[in-house]
């Protein structure tokens, strides 16, 4: 599986893209934490948690006895330049432009 594979497949379930919600709005959580704020067990939030650590989305950190969970948004980046931005170019949004125009005309 390729690293762009791992990616996607870590972002295509709507509950680890809510893990890495939490973690963009604060960085630095404990698993009991991130627990806390889904409806479903110790064990399963674990298996996303490690989903997301194979994809290199989310880092963790040991700090004592606790292990804290960090927001990586290098390879959203690399998916996003590598498969978003060529889309985004200026024809295809002089052809969007275009377009939203023409639908306003009566």
């Amino acid at each position: 599986m390729t690293d762009d594979d791992r990616v996607f497949k870590a972002l295509a379930d709507p509950t680890r893209r809510f893990l890495l919600d939490l973690l963009f709005a604060r960085e630095g959580r404990t698993l009991t934490e991130l627990e806390s704020e889904l409806e479903m067990s110790r064990f399963g939030v674990m298996k996303h948690l490690k989903v997301l650590e194979e994809a290199g989305l989310v880092i963790a950190r040991r700090s004592g006895r606790e292990k804290l969970h960090f927001l990586n948004p290098v390879p959203i980046r690399l998916i996003h330049d590598r498969w978003i931005d060529k889309y985004t170019e200026r024809h295809v949004t002089a052809l969007v432009d275009l377009k939203n125009q023409l639908e306003e005309q009566p």
